[in-house]
């Protein structure tokens, strides 16, 4: 939407000026009927441009109050709305210019749909926005209720009869509203004489042509019934023959207290016949006075009384000294004789016919050879049947003698004034008194002359023309509008009113009269002419008023919040009074105050130089409250450095008549001090100190519990550090930024815990350091050390506050060794070739994560001859080891004599097995086997974490000499012979004699196996044996089956 409203008070930025664009539309809502013609008006004052401004008409209808339909533009021929194109084009709507600045809005027949509010809006002109482009008034259509009967009728009367007519006059509105009923008289295509009328305020009058026989009671017009008015006429005239008719207006008061007739409507007619009762007429000559002075217009009227005159002829002439000076014959053609005739053609003397019975010789500017007697008469004439006239009776009046003077020219001009001295915006009078006192039609022209104060030099300001026109001065421009002259009706005396006096009506006046004479050739001459003395107006300033309030106070708020500043005016000079502002801040670092804003008279904004300077500008709120004394200053978001003194300089500020600002007055309010400080310190960590132990390659929580802190919206930096045993500085572990974003500390070096370590903050003000796969490296005092930091106004952090949390001391501890090998001691004996078994048994362990290495070793007697170097004793055993399995089940090599004899089995996961095969005499003695227990820490490094030796196993290898098994089985075609050959011919044997049998009974049976009977499979023979030979194989048979 186009329309900019004027912004009210308690906006931000807010002001307003009287000098600015004001858009005026008629108040409404009005009333105004169906089918009437409607005139909206607007005007625009206070622009800038061109003096012609151009208006736009929209409507909100209430079907869519927020949608504008364009209506009708004085600019733009394209700007009606589709649905009121056709009306524009027709001129069913148009827009009248009253002057360049007002216009009128026509609507000609108006239509129900035509309500709603409507807008007139004034394109812009300025230089900038500033003041209010449109104006509203809501135009309700109500249905024209109102009817005016009376009975169509043709009334035959003769002169002196009575006559009435009734007429029914009613409505049906809504709204309040009066109606006015008048009764006429129409002669065919004469404008029709008014009879007499009830006025919407009861008021009784008749028309001119029957006011006196109003007053003698001759007509009346009387209220019959509740809708019903009767005219009554008695003693009738020829003259009142004619059409009778009632005319009924209905009005409405609008908001502006001014009645508007909304709708007007006329009865039938009823024609009425007056038949006259006699020929007889009478002639009598009237006029004004009988001295005249040369230049002063006369005015002779020769009045007809007579019956029926439409229907009779006459003829008049008229005389001067027995003279014919015109005369005018049944057609009311004027004929002129001899120089009153070039006295016609210029205009100075005029013949003429006023009504049936009223004749009329003029002359506009009397001579002095017009002193004489002057008459007229009066001939009737009687038309025949060939249609020429007749002379019949005639007669005259008594003759009327009228003196000319010559006009005087001595006079003398007086300047007097009753207010020579007015304060701003009053106003005063001049007049300027010509003696003596000349006739209205006497050519006077006053000139009114100003000095202004401080010059030396008169200049023309206005002047009351001889014609009655007024003619400015050129440098009168400043005085148009707010003066007014005017000249008394009764003498020449003019006066001049100034009002909204200012400087520049300050100074001295003079008035000059001059007296004219035209002549007979229109030219005019110059009798006299008359200067008055000089008047002196002194224009004042109003005494200021003002008083801006002195009390001091103190704030002192934490930062981020407004601070409040009011300037407060207790009293002014002028309700109209305009205040500039300008707000100051005074540091104890600086001489002055320096300014921070300063809103203008008229409400323009400008930022100072610490408004600047300190980035002010986005943090400022000005409001002005619906009183208009109280002005407000808010700083949004305070900082620390906005501490100062606060007050405020306000300027009072009037408009003078001629449209310019001037300061009347100025004060200094009391001081606001204000202090703005940071947030207390309310950061408070908890300081609990713990111990916690645990066992290596488990997770660590350790918690940091920030249990208060100054602010909500504060952000928290939680930096975790370690002192570590034998280490003397601290060393930062990891740190979680403001952004929630985690670092670790110092460069690690390997095996360092960044990839275990996590930091969480599952609730507010809750931070957690877990440690996953703790190793004994993760053992030292723990503690966090929490920041605090806040936003200032600025939109910058700083750090408020920081507190450590209690320590936190962790052991981490490597698992208690519990490893445990079986220690019982055991004899073995087996014979040679055989193999033995030697058993490892774990009977505990550490962890179930545990690895072992084993290592199984033989101690036998040395060899005879075996010493020892130097002399030593001979030592009775020696150690060897068997086979060794690493804690990665990687095996040693195997020494020469166990190669190819050694089998290692891991049963379980703490039961390890070697078995030794293909046992020899050489494999006689003690044997054991270590355990070494390993683990892996959290960083993958394998340690050792204990050892230990199970008992002795005694192994006792004996020659067992040759046995049948062992000469068996190293024979190798023997042994096939003993053990494998005899089973498959067992096996055809058993075959033979089963098919034997079988065919026995087919011979008895009709070879009943070709006919179903089952015969019987035999599976070949399986044999289990022992590849080591030491146990002799099994023959097993199995049955077939017999399908």
């Amino acid at each position: 939407m186009r329309t900019l409203r004027p912004q009210l008070a308690s906006l931000l930025l807010l002001g307003m000026a009287l000098a600015q664009r004001q858009v005026t539309v008629q108040e409404g809502p009005l009333y105004r009927t169906e089918g009437s013609h409607v005139t909206l008006w607007c005007k625009v004052s206070g622009y800038q441009g061109p003096a012609e401004q151009n208006f736009q008409w929209s409507i909100y209808l209430p079907s869519a109050p927020e949608r504008e339909v364009q209506i009708v533009s004085t600019v733009d021929p394209s700007f009606p709305y589709a649905i009121y194109t056709q009306r524009v084009r027709g001129r069913g709507i148009f827009v009248e210019r009253l002057r360049g600045d007002a216009v009128l809005l026509h609507i000609t027949e108006l239509q129900e749909r035509d309500a709603g509010q409507y807008e007139c809006h004034t394109p812009n002109t300025d230089e900038r926005y500033f003041g209010s482009y449109s104006a509203k008034m809501d135009l309700v259509v109500i249905p024209d209720s109102l009817r005016v009967t009376a009975v169509p009728q043709t009334l035959n009367k003769v002169e002196h009869d009575s006559l009435e007519l009734k007429c029914e006059v009613s409505k049906s509105t809504a709204q309040h509203s009066h109606v006015s009923i008048a009764w006429y008289r129409q002669r065919g295509s004469e404008a029709p004489v008014e009879v007499i009328s009830l006025s919407r305020d009861f008021v009784l009058r008749a028309g001119s042509a029957y006011a006196q026989r109003q007053a003698t009671g001759d007509v009346r017009l009387d209220k019959v019934g509740e809708t019903t008015s009767k005219l009554t006429i008695y003693n009738l005239h020829p003259s009142d023959q004619g059409e009778f008719y009632c005319e009924a207006a209905e009005w409405i008061q609008d908001p502006d207290d001014s009645w508007y007739a909304m709708t007007r409507k006329r009865s039938q007619g009823a024609i009425v016949n007056v038949q006259a009762t006699d020929k007889e007429f009478s002639v009598r000559l009237e006029t004004e006075k009988r001295m005249y002075i040369v230049g002063e217009p006369v005015e002779f009227r020769c009045i007809l009384e007579a019956q029926n005159v439409p229907d009779r002829y006459f003829s008049i002439s008229w005389a001067f000294n027995s003279s014919l000076i015109a005369s005018l014959g049944p057609n009311a053609v004027p004929v002129l004789n001899n120089e009153f005739a070039q006295r016609e053609a210029l205009g100075q003397l005029k013949v003429a016919k006023e009504s049936d019975n009223v004749f009329v010789l003029k002359i506009y500017r009397l001579r002095l050879e017009d002193s004489g007697k002057y008459n007229c008469r009066v001939t009737e004439r009687e038309k025949t049947v060939t249609g020429d006239f007749i002379d019949k009776e005639s007669k005259r009046p008594k003759n009327i003698p009228i003196t000319v003077m010559p006009l005087k020219a001595g006079f003398a001009v007086t300047a007097i004034s009753r207010t020579p001295g007015v304060t701003y915006n009053e106003s005063f009078d001049l007049q300027c008194i010509i003696k003596p006192h000349y006739p209205s039609w006497v050519p006077v022209s006053v000139t009114w002359r100003f000095q202004p104060a401080g010059s030396t030099e008169f200049h023309d300001l206005v002047t009351f023309t001889r014609d009655g026109g007024v003619q400015w001065g050129d440098r009168a421009a400043a005085f148009r509008t707010r003066t007014a002259i005017e000249k008394a009706e009764s003498s020449n005396n003019v006066r001049l009113s100034i009002s909204r006096a200012s400087d520049t009506e300050a100074g001295k006046y003079q008035c000059v009269a001059e007296l004219w004479r035209k002549n007979y050739n229109s030219s005019w001459t110059r009798l006299a002419d008359r200067t008055s003395n000089l008047l002196e107006i002194r224009v004042l300033r109003p005494v200021t008023k003002l008083q801006v309030s002195k009390s001091k106070r103190s704030i002192t708020l934490v930062e981020n919040r407004p601070i409040p500043l009011n300037c407060s005016v207790k009293s002014q000079t002028s309700p109209d009074s305009h205040f500039a502002v300008l707000w100051y801040v005074h540091k104890p670092s600086d001489a002055d105050g320096k300014l921070i804003l300063k809103t203008t008279h008229s409400s323009a904004f400008e930022y100072g130089t610490y408004a600047e300077e300190e980035g002010l500008r986005g943090r400022l709120q000005f409001e002005r409250s619906a009183s208009g004394g109280l002005f407000s200053l808010t700083v949004q978001r305070a900082e620390v450095r906005d501490s100062g003194s606060y007050y405020c300089h306000v300027e009072e500020w009037l408009l003078s008549p001629n449209h310019a600002w001037y300061k009347l007055a100025e004060e200094v309010s009391g001081r606001t001090e204000v202090t703005v400080k940071q947030p207390d310190n309310r950061l408070q960590v908890n300081q609990t100190h713990r111990n916690i132990t645990v066992l290596e390659n488990e997770w660590v929580t350790l918690e940091c519990l920030v249990s208060n802190r100054t602010s909500p919206s504060s952000q928290l930096l939680v930096e975790w550090s370690v002192w570590r045993p034998g280490r003397a500085d601290k060393e930062v572990v990891a740190w979680l930024s403001r952004q929630s974003t985690l670092h670790y500390g110092d460069p690690a070096a390997p095996g360092e815990p960044r990839g275990r370590l996590h930091l969480e903050s599952p609730a507010p003000g809750l931070f957690l350091l877990h440690i996953q796969n703790s190793t004994v490296r993760d053992s030292g005092a723990y503690s966090c050390r929490v920041e605090e930091w806040l936003l200032d106004p600025g939109e910058r952090w700083y750090k408020r506050a920081e507190d450590l949390s209690g320590l936190i001391t962790l052991a981490v501890k490597q698992p208690d060794p519990t490893l445990q090998v079986d220690t019982a001691t055991a004899n073995l004996t087996v014979q040679e070739k055989e193999s033995f078994p030697l058993d490892c048994s774990i009977l505990s362990r550490s962890s179930p994560e545990s690895h072992f290495a084993v290592t199984w070793y033989s101690l036998r007697a040395k060899e005879a001859g075996d010493h020892t170097e130097e002399g030593e004793e001979e030592e009775e055993e020696e150690r060897e080891a068997v086979l060794s399995v690493g804690p990665d089940a990687i095996f040693s090599p195997e020494a020469g004599r166990w190669e190819g004899r050694l089998r290692f089995q891991r049963l379980s996961a703490v039961l390890f097995r070697l078995t030794v095969l293909q046992a020899g005499g050489a494999d006689t003695g003690n044997y054991s086997c270590r355990v070494e227990e390993w683990l892996v820490d959290p960083s993958g490094l394998w340690y050792r974490l204990a050892e230990e030796e199970s008992g002795m196993v005694a192994v006792h290898v004996q020659d067992a000499g040759s046995t049948l098994q062992s000469v068996i089985c190293s024979n190798d075609a023997l042994f096939y012979f003993v053990f494998f050959y005899p089973f498959p011919i067992f096996g055809i044997l058993i075959i033979t004699i089963l098919l034997v049998r079988f065919k026995s009974r087919n011979s008895s049976k009709n070879s009943e196996g070709k006919n179903g009977v089952p015969l019987l499979w035999i599976k070949e023979p399986h044999l289990n044996y022992s590849p080591t030979c030491l146990e002799p194989p099994v023959l097993s048979i199995h049955p077939g089956t017999i399908d």
